[in-house]
């Protein structure tokens, strides 16, 4: 059986994350929209197509996608768990090296019995970057001395959120709070993420900003 417009339209529209949210969220008008995607519905279906019948597809798919992304995703979202703020942080960033490692193991060494050391580390290819209390930022800056640091910044905090276990099943949720916290003018400076929580790092000045906005994600 072959396939209709509606399905092309739907495959073409849900290969598109970003795009199906905002379809969702019904910031994108729908003409403009099926001018855009009718050459990749004519390739699905491998024959021209009246954009009219395409504009009538992204009518009818709207709804649908609203039920099927807002209510999964703010049923996860007004689920979220406790928002844990912590503040007078310092960011800094290093070039990797081969003795980096050690000196990151040499300074967890000196803290191990430091109840309120709040530490991240977050390794990319070519570079690490660790958020640490700026309280110790003395002691955090002899053991990387001989490092070549990149950028530094303090004054900072961050906001730790639980999730739901159920979050790494749906896709999109991040979208949400990172899309409410732009359009916020919210900068945000470091994400560190683990199975069940993600810290936001932010400056000083837009915390508690950033976690009014985060409280109302999903109302």
């Amino acid at each position: 059986m072959s396939k209709t417009v509606a399905e092309a339209v739907e495959k073409v529209i849900k290969g598109k994350p970003f795009l199906e949210n905002t379809l969702a969220d019904g910031l994108i008008n729908m003409t403009s929209l099926a001018r855009k995607i009718l050459p990749e519905v004519e390739l699905e279906l491998n024959k021209e197509i009246n954009p009219g019948a395409v504009v009538m597809a992204i009518k009818r798919l709207a709804p649908t996608l609203e039920f099927q992304i807002n209510h999964k995703v703010r049923d996860v979202i007004s689920n979220l768990g406790d928002i844990t703020i912590r503040s007078k942080l310092a960011d800094y960033t290093f070039l990797n090296s081969s003795s980096l490692i050690s000196s990151q193991t040499s300074f967890l060494k000196e803290m191990t019995h430091i109840n309120d050391l709040f530490y991240t580390v977050s390794r990319g290819v070519n570079e690490t970057t660790f958020v640490i209390s700026d309280k110790y930022s003395e002691s955090f800056s002899e053991y990387f001395r001989n490092e070549k640091m990149i950028a530094s910044k303090n004054e900072l905090s961050s906001l730790t959120i639980s999730l739901p276990e159920e979050n790494y099943k749906l896709a999109g949720i991040y979208y949400y709070i990172f899309r409410d916290l732009a359009w916020a003018g919210i900068n945000i400076l470091e994400v560190i993420s683990t199975t069940n929580e993600f810290t936001l790092v932010v400056d000083d000045k837009n915390v508690e900003k950033a976690f009014r906005m985060i409280k109302t994600i999903g109302k």
